[in-house]
């Protein structure tokens, strides 16, 4: 299942609207606050897909049954732009477990990179539900080569993709290389194209540094 937010009308669009507009993104309070927010309403999406059973909860003045979920959830943060997106999940899955996998574009030649993945701390996710957050989705190959370190650590049962602005290019990707996966993918926003420096387009620029500030 791909679920794409702004193809339907919600307050979601007016936080996207915000994170590309190319003055208001210039406030990086706000820029992470959005990011926050989306990953929030994302959350709020997911959670209609996971396991819920009914139980008895004592009030002052009865019992009531409620729906609550049963799922054991892994969130997976890609360092670093999704340090905000990572905490909007966090916010409505506070009891949740976590996960952090440090994936960068490690340069080559000229435009050229390849994905180095440095750093994984993790719980066992073994029969888990694994939510894996990176707000831009360029190429899928960050989020394929995360997924592949995260699962040393265990097989999930049921997998997340989460991301802020999506490619068709990466759309295609993870189809490609999840397709022995059960997963399901998410994203607020869904762009064509990208450039030759694997940038989405129109997009938004580069989320960590317009989070966080210029690297090296």
């Amino acid at each position: 299942m791909i679920t794409i937010l702004s193809d339907t009308k919600s307050i979601a669009n007016h936080y996207l609207a915000q994170l590309r507009d190319i003055n208001i993104q210039k406030d990086r309070m706000r820029f992470r606050r959005n990011i926050e927010r989306l990953g929030e309403i994302l959350a709020f999406e997911i959670s209609k897909e996971l396991r819920y059973s009914n139980k008895k909860i004592k009030t002052p003045l009865g019992i009531k049954e409620i729906h609550l979920s049963n799922d054991n959830i892994v969130i997976g943060c890609i360092l670093r732009a999704s340090i905000p997106f990572h905490q909007g999940f966090l916010n409505y899955f506070d009891n949740a477990d976590n996960a952090f996998i440090s994936a960068y574009r490690k340069k080559t030649t000229g435009n050229q990179f390849k994905i180095a993945i440095e750093y994984l701390a993790s719980p066992n996710l073994t029969n888990k539900t694994l939510i894996l957050v990176d707000p831009m989705l360029a190429t899928g190959q960050s989020m394929h080569l995360s997924y592949q370190a995260a699962i040393k650590n265990g097989i999930p049962k049921k997998t997340h993709i989460a991301s802020i602005i999506a490619s068709s290019q990466a759309i295609n990707y993870i189809k490609k290389k999840f397709k022995n996966v059960d997963y399901d993918l998410w994203t607020a926003d869904l762009d064509k194209d990208i450039d030759n420096r694997s940038y989405i387009i129109p997009g938004l620029g580069d989320a960590g540094d317009l989070a966080f500030g210029e690297k090296l």
